[in-house]
C-alpha cells in the first residue's frame, strides 16, 4: 500500500516589478543558489548560496524583521 506525499518544489520564481507594474527582472531561489534574469532575458545569472551570503553580509543593509 502506497502513501501519498507532497513533493517539494525544486525552486521558487519571483517577478521583480517597478513602481508602474512593469516587469524588470526575475529571481529564482533554489536550494543550491540564487539566479537572476533580466525581463526578457533568456539567460540566467547565478551565484551559489555561500557567494550570495558573503555578498549580502558585505553589501547588504541590516533590516528589522
Amino acid at each position: 500500500m502506497s502513501v501519498n506525499a507532497f513533493r517539494p518544489r525544486k525552486y521558487e520564481d519571483f517577478e521583480i516589478i517597478d513602481s508602474g507594474g512593469k516587469v524588470v527582472g526575475h529571481i529564482r531561489v533554489k536550494p543550491s543558489g540564487v539566479l537572476w534574469a533580466p525581463k526578457s532575458g533568456r539567460q540566467w545569472f547565478g551565484v551559489s548560496l555561500p557567494q550570495f551570503a558573503k555578498f549580502m553580509e558585505n553589501e547588504g543593509k541590516k533590516q528589522s524583521k
